[in-house]
């Protein structure tokens, strides 16, 4: 394997984990994986038009996550969603094949609706409440509980917080369940700095927290994606009791979602589409009462977490199909928008031995061949 800083050294590989199966949803925490896609790498493809994805393996990881007791948040920004990468006539696919998989399944399931259709440079308000509004009713046709995605639409439309308001007030207001919404930090994508009106992020706090007072009714929670946790536990307390707080943090998620006793987040994570296995038993011990095996399972994943999610912490949606190869998922090394090369070949090395100290990779040899044929493609024989 390379070493930062150059030159190799050698790598056994360790025997996996048998973690145990579990089936059912955990009790004592919603838990929701954002996961991946797999992209059909045989397909013929031009970058900026729609990515062939391969739907039956995309649903086959659906289904490896409902049997660790892993629910999904469907066309989240895990699947590659947006500019360069699925595109809403793909997302409501993945939505529709996904809901239908989770339901079978008995698995919870919430499902992405935003404003990624709209084709006008500058669209007025309304017409952002209109996309969204065509996206949450798909949704909900399906069977689905939304979650109301972050809108690039409209931070380059608000001028004001009150714009904002305004139209999650609207779009709510037709959530025939209770929704979640999506406050999506710059440290995951810097293109939505100023939404809520404020790049000011106490200001930013203010006005989401306005805006659950305002809708608690039509609310499930809101999906807390700024990769901080004292922010986080200060948030908490300050939204309308029965609103949750789903971490997004995939640095410190141990200690956000165990809780201090009084608030506690649940956990809507892309870092749970890789360690399902290891997360379901920490979450099996949750539910049993065992709290501190949960912390202690959960924070043997930490390490891995925090290389997989290092700056740009956007970039996590390479290790996810990474690891997804390397443990048996799908056959290839390829995202649906072809960014795999976004991380360095150290980085993914070092990824690589930080799965595989954890047990997660269900056939080591498989693992092995792979990782080698990645370093030979690197020069490194």
């Amino acid at each position: 394997m390379p070493v930062s800083g150059g030159g190799t050294k050698r790598h056994v590989l360790h025997e996996p984990v048998d973690y145990p199966r579990h089936p059912a949803p955990f009790t004592s925490r919603t838990v929701l994986a954002a996961a991946h896609v797999v992209a059909d790498a045989r397909a013929d493809y031009q970058p900026g038009h729609a990515p062939p994805v391969d739907w039956e393996a995309t649903i086959a990881f659906r289904k490896h996550l409902f049997s660790y007791g892993i629910g999904i948040a469907e066309g989240m920004d895990t699947t590659e969603r947006g500019p360069g990468g699925l595109q809403w006539p793909q997302a409501k696919e993945l939505i529709r094949l996904g809901v239908a998989a989770a339901r079978e399944a008995g698995a919870a399931c919430v499902a992405g609706a935003g404003t990624d259709q709209l084709t006008s440079v500058n669209p007025s308000l309304a017409e952002i409440v209109e996309a969204y509004l065509e996206q949450l009713e798909f949704v909900q046709a399906q069977g689905s509980a939304a979650v109301i995605r972050a809108s690039h639409a409209l931070v380059g439309a608000a001028k004001t917080e009150d714009d904002y308001l305004s139209v999650y007030r609207d779009v709510l207001a037709k959530a025939d369940k209770p929704a979640i919404v999506h406050w999506l930090g710059t440290g995951f994508d810097p293109t939505l700095a100023g939404y809520w009106g404020h790049t000011d992020v106490r200001a930013a706090m203010d006005v989401v927290v306005r805006m659950a007072q305002e809708n608690a009714e039509h609310l499930d929670g809101i999906k807390f994606s700024l990769l901080d946790e004292e922010l986080e536990k200060e948030f908490r307390r300050r939204l309308p009791a029965g609103v949750k707080v789903f971490t997004g943090d995939d640095y410190g998620y141990t200690g956000l979602l165990l809780g201090d006793g009084e608030h506690h987040s649940h956990g809507l994570l892309g870092v749970l589409d890789p360690i399902a296995p290891i997360a379901s038993a920490g979450f099996a011990a949750l539910d049993a009462g065992d709290e501190a095996g949960f912390a202690e399972t959960m924070n043997r994943s930490i390490p891995m977490a925090v290389k997989m999610f290092e700056p740009p912490a956007d970039r996590y949606k390479v290790g996810t199909v990474f690891v997804a190869w390397l443990s048996g998922h799908q056959d290839h090394f390829r995202m649906v928008t072809g960014r795999e090369g976004m991380r360095s070949l150290q980085h993914l090395s070092d990824l690589f031995v930080l799965t595989d100290e954890l047990g997660l990779f269900p056939d080591p040899e498989l693992a092995a061949h792979r990782m080698r044929l990645l370093l030979a493609a690197g020069g490194i024989e």
